[in-house]
C-alpha cells in the first residue's frame, strides 16, 4: 500500500501539474478572448448609440429634440453631453463630473462620420466613451459624446470572472477524480508486476499475472510470466545439470580410485597391473576430455568462446577433414563419401567447425556397424548452404529426437563405459553451430540411421 501511495502520488502529481499548466493557460486565452469581446461589444454599442442620436438631431435639431434625448439618457445606463463645435455644452442627461469635464475638453482635431472611441481603458479610468459628429444643413453643427461609468462594466467582469472561478474548481475536481481512476487502472496493473519481479529476485518463479490486454502494459506482463517460466526451467535445468555432472565425475573417479586401490597390492602380478593402469587411464583420458567439454559450454555460455570467421570454400574444406578421419572410418570397417559441389563459400572459423563435423562423424563409427556407409552432402537452398551427415547406423528413438542436444543426454540409459561420450559433444555442437549464426536438426529412423542438416549463410560473390 505505501508502495501503491508512493506511484499514485507521484503519477497524480505529474498529471494534476501537467493538466493544471493546460487548464491556466486555456482559461488565460478563454478570459482574455472573452473579457476583450465584450469591452468590444460595449464600446461598440455605445458608439452605435451616439450615433442614433447624432441621426435624429440631424432629422430634427430642436430644444425639444435636445430635451428629449437628455430625458431619455437620464433614464438609461448610459449618459449623453451634446455639445457645440467649440466644445460648449448645449445639453446633458446629468450632471457633469470631473472626469466627464477632463474627457469633454481634449481637443478633437476630426472625428470621422461613424464617430470614434474616446476612451476604452476601463480597468484605471472611471468612464469609457465615444463622440460623434452631427451636421445641420451639411455644416458640421457640434458633437454627441456618450458615456458609460465603467463600474458597470467591472461588476460584468467579476461575475465573469466568477463563472471562471466556479468552472475552474469544477474541473479541477473533475480532474482531481479522473487521476485517481486513473492511477487505480494504470497503476495497480505495475504494482502487481513488481511484486511478480520481488517474488522472482527470491527465487519463486509462480508468477500468476492476470491478462492486461494488448497494449505496453499487457507486452510487459507477457513477458514477466516468460521470464518466470523460463527462469524456472533454467532452475531445473541447473539441478539436472548438477546432478548429471555429479554422476558424471563419480563414474570415472570411482573407477580410478578403485583400479588404483587394487594396482596397490603388492601381491599383483604385472600383466593385472598393467591391465588395471590401462584402465586408469582411459578413465583419466574421459574425465580431461569431460572437463575440456565443461569449460567449451562454459565460455559459449559467457558469450567468451571466440569464433574467429574466415571465409572458406566448403569443398576443399571436407575434404581435407576426410583425408583427417578416413583412417578411422576404415579401421571399423566402414566407408565415407563426400559429396560436394565447388564453389561454395561460407564464412565460418575452420578450426571450431572442424570439432563440429569430428564430432559428429565420430557419432557416426559409434553407432555404425561395420559395412556400412556414412555419407556428406553439400547443396545449396534459398541462399543457405546446406550439409546433410547421414549414416546408416542403429539410428535414434523417435521419443529421443527432442532431447539429444541437451547437456548430459544419453541414449544408452545404462551410461555403460563402453559406449557413449560424455554426453556434451552433441551440446557444444549445436551451440557451435548457432554461434556461426547457423541451424542444426536431426532426423531419425531406429534401424536405418541418422541425418544431422547443419543450414548456414552462403557468401555470395
Amino acid at each position: 500500500m505505501i508502495i501503491l501511495n508512493k506511484i499514485s502520488l507521484k503519477f497524480g502529481l505529474w498529471f494534476l501539474g501537467a493538466m493544471l499548466i493546460l487548464e491556466v493557460c486555456l482559461f488565460f486565452f478563454l478570459h482574455t478572448s472573452i473579457v476583450g469581446s465584450r469591452i468590444e461589444e460595449e464600446l461598440n454599442a455605445l458608439q452605435a448609440r451616439g450615433n442614433s442620436h447624432r441621426d435624429v438631431l440631424e432629422i430634427s435639431y430642436n430644444e425639444e429634440t435636445l430635451h428629449h434625448i437628455a430625458v431619455m439618457e437620464a433614464n438609461a445606463d448610459t449618459e449623453v453631453i451634446i455639445t457645440d463645435l467649440n466644445q460648449n455644452i448645449i445639453i446633458s442627461s446629468s450632471k457633469l463630473d470631473n472626469e466627464e469635464q477632463r474627457i469633454i475638453s481634449k481637443k478633437i482635431k476630426k472625428v470621422p462620420r461613424a464617430g470614434m472611441i474616446l476612451e476604452n481603458r476601463w480597468k484605471s479610468e472611471k468612464y469609457i466613451s465615444t463622440v460623434t459628429p452631427f451636421l445641420i444643413n451639411k455644416n458640421q453643427q457640434g458633437y454627441v459624446y456618450m458615456f458609460r461609468s465603467t463600474d458597470q462594466i467591472q461588476s460584468l467582469i467579476s461575475k465573469l470572472n466568477g463563472h471562471f472561478i466556479t468552472g475552474a474548481i469544477m474541473i479541477l475536481s473533475l480532474m482531481i477524480i479522473t487521476i485517481l481512476l486513473l492511477s487505480k487502472v494504470l497503476i495497480t496493473p505495475l504494482i502487481r508486476m513488481k511484486q511478480a519481479t520481488e517474488k522472482l529476485s527470491r527465487g519463486d518463479f509462480s508468477v500468476n499475472l492476470p491478462d492486461m490486454g494488448n497494449d505496453e502494459l499487457g507486452e510487459l506482463s507477457c513477458a514477466i510470466k516468460t521470464l518466470g517460466k523460463e527462469l524456472k526451467h533454467l532452475k531445473e535445468e541447473r539441478s539436472e545439470f548438477l546432478a548429471s555432472i555429479s554422476h558424471e565425475l563419480r563414474t570415472p573417479l570411482t573407477y580410478i580410485k578403485g583400479y588404483a586401490d587394487v594396482s596397490r597390492r603388492k601381491d599383483l602380478d604385472q600383466t593385472e597391473r598393467e591391465q588395471y593402469l590401462d584402465i586408469i587411464y582411459e578413465e583419466s583420458e574421459k574425465l580431461s576430455d569431460m572437463i575440456k567439454d565443461l569449460f567449451d559450454l562454459a565460455k559459449l555460455d559467457r558469450n567468451t568462446f571466440v569464433i574467429n570467421f574466415m571465409k572458406v570454400e566448403l569443398c576443399s574444406f571436407l575434404l581435407s577433414i576426410y583425408e583427417k578421419i578416413l583412417p578411422a572410418f576404415k579401421e571399423k570397417g566402414m566407408d565415407l563419401k563426400v559429396y560436394c559441389h565447388k564453389n561454395v563459400h561460407i564464412m565460418i572459423d575452420p578450426m571450431r567447425f572442424e570439432q563440429v563435423l569430428f564430432n559428429l562423424l565420430d557419432n557416426a563409427i559409434k553407432y555404425s556397424e561395420p559395412h556400412t556407409k556414412t555419407c556428406i552432402f553439400v547443396r545449396r537452398e534459398k541462399g543457405k548452404v546446406l550439409m546433410e551427415i547421414k549414416d546408416e547406423g542403429d539410428g535414434i528413438p523417435e521419443e529421443d529426437l527432442p532431447f539429444i542436444f541437451e547437456r548430459f543426454y544419453r541414449i544408452d540409459k545404462s551410461r555403460s563405459r563402453g559406449t557413449g561420450g560424455t554426453g556434451l559433444g552433441l551440446s557444444i555442437v549445436k551451440e557451435l553451430i548457432e554461434a556461426h549464426g547457423g541451424h542444426i536438426e536431426v532426423k531419425s529412423e531406429p534401424g536405418k540411421g541418422t541425418a544431422f542438416l547443419i543450414t548456414v549463410e552462403e557468401m555470395i560473390e
